[in-house]
């Protein structure tokens, strides 16, 4: 077995190949056109692994990991283990992240191949296909989401410039009728320029948003996971989909306490010596988008769940309201764990909630 640790950037590989020894018998950099790393691939197979010998590779999480995964199942590649980058270090070249890497795999080798946790390494799991199409389908959805409100604050900010906002034939904004009125409203010559490019501007955003909806539909049809958290209050094809994808395979997580640890929702300590019990404020760690989806969910629930809405008092009364809707958010990920486990809706897992 040979243990490869590889610093990826856009433009280049560097590589750090280690033996079962430990020693280093390969460190080079390598250009990542495409017919160069199949060659350097393609040498690698052919010159450093005997008969049914193949390769363990390792490398720090990045945006663009997709490719070099698939092509590494080609080349005898026996695993791949993404880990989560580290602080930023004072000596920092490429090659020596990459020796760290290849000594880091090559040290913790047993453990990692085994498939268990290390003390201090945070790994990566790679999603499948379908949840990584849904991650990114649902980040579409919110920028389409967070595009529509900005034109629409233009929109109001125009017409409180004008003192317009009283003359909107609806309350709320955008209608049909309340489109129809900006189109026919006269302003001076820039001010109705720009009231033109942003209704054009608000239209294009409002199919976009359509197209998207729909989509979503789909997908969410298709994952059983999303089909048992659209069951919970406040959760729809879109909230529902962006939470399964970002939980993917359940059974990592041994506890349903280690799903809200792992969406940063558990407090952090600095416990040292004497003193003990040092709690913050949450980690914040993981997923950002699953923390504010958790949030909009917790408002919903609270309106429609009288037992949730009874504990959330309680704890709002001794703590304050901040802190108490952080302690749902993070009941309500825990009763996440219970649904996708156990394969039940929320009504039927409703009393964890409450516990």
């Amino acid at each position: 077995m040979l243990y490869l640790g590889i610093d990826q950037h856009a433009r280049r590989l560097t590589i750090s190949l280690r033996n079962d020894e430990g020693d280093v018998v390969l460190a080079r950099q390598v250009s990542t056109q495409p017919e160069k790393i199949n060659e350097f691939f393609e040498r690698l197979t052919r010159e450093r692994l005997g008969g049914d010998e193949s390769f363990v590779a390792t490398w720090e999480v990045c945006g663009f990991n997709d490719w070099l995964i698939k092509m590494l199942r080609d080349y005898r590649c026996h695993k791949v283990i993404l880990i989560q980058p580290e602080e930023r270090k004072k000596l920092k070249t490429d090659r020596r992240d990459a020796a760290a890497l290849s000594e880091l795999l090559w040290v913790n080798r047993d453990r990692l191949l085994a498939g268990k946790p290390v003390r201090g390494l945070r790994q990566v799991d790679i999603s499948s296909t379908s949840d990584q199409e849904n991650r990114r389908l649902t980040t579409l959805r919110k920028d389409a989401g967070r595009a529509r409100t900005r034109i629409i604050n233009m929109i109001k900010h125009m017409l409180r410039r004008h003192n317009l906002q009283w003359e909107l034939p609806t309350k709320t904004f955008p209608t049909q009728a309340a489109i129809a009125w900006l189109k026919k409203l006269v302003l001076p010559e820039i001010d109705q320029l720009e009231m033109n490019h942003l209704l054009i501007d608000l239209e294009h955003a409002q199919q976009r948003m359509r197209e998207l909806e729909e989509k979503l539909a789909q997908r969410c049809g298709l994952s059983e996971a999303a089909t048992l958290l659209v069951s919970m209050p406040g959760i729809g094809y879109y909230s529902g989909t962006a939470l399964a994808c970002r939980v993917g395979r359940v059974e990592r997580f041994p506890r349903s306490r280690s799903l809200a640890n792992y969406w940063g929702l558990t407090p952090g300590c600095r416990n040292s010596g004497e003193k003990s019990q040092r709690l913050g404020s949450i980690t914040k760690a993981g997923s950002g988008m699953a923390r504010w989806l958790l949030a909009q969910v917790a408002h919903q629930a609270l309106k429609k769940d009288k037992k949730l809405r009874e504990w959330y008092k309680r704890i709002k009364r001794r703590r304050g309201s901040s802190i108490a809707r952080v302690a749902v958010m993070r009941k309500l990920a825990t009763l996440i764990w219970h649904m996708l486990t156990k394969k039940k809706t929320y009504a039927e897992c409703r009393a964890f909630a409450t516990d």
